[in-house]
């Protein structure tokens, strides 16, 4: 968790909420399916809906009050890997900036699968 203090008091902000903002930003990025997760019965990466948004993002907090968002997408058929993710790194690290006023350290997108169809 990071809190904002001020001369009024504080803020703090937990990890799911990081994790929600960061994900519904990712989806919404062009070429974006969803966000990924790893089935540990099979190994391989499922859909996920898009109410466990969080479920795909990991976030790790730092001493100097920033943030490292991991996020693990599906994407779809076709699309320019390096553009969907360098969409996904701006859009994020600009959301969760404005929506919360922490920095953002880095951000770091695995794509896990690619939807045919």
């Amino acid at each position: 968790m990071i809190q904002h203090k001020n001369d009024k008091g504080s803020v703090t902000v937990s990890a799911a909420v990081y994790t929600d903002i960061a994900g519904t930003a990712a989806i919404n990025c062009f070429g974006v399916k969803g966000m990924a997760a790893r089935s540990v019965q099979d190994g391989l990466f499922h859909l996920l809906r898009k109410e466990s948004v969080g479920k795909g993002v990991l976030v790790e907090f730092h001493d100097d009050n920033t943030i490292t968002i991991d996020l693990h997408i599906m994407v779809d058929h076709g699309v320019n890997l390096q553009a969907v993710g360098e969409s996904i790194i701006s859009e994020v690290r600009y959301v969760v900036t404005k929506c919360t006023g922490t920095d953002v350290r880095a951000v770091n997108v695995y794509i896990d699968s690619m939807m045919i169809g």
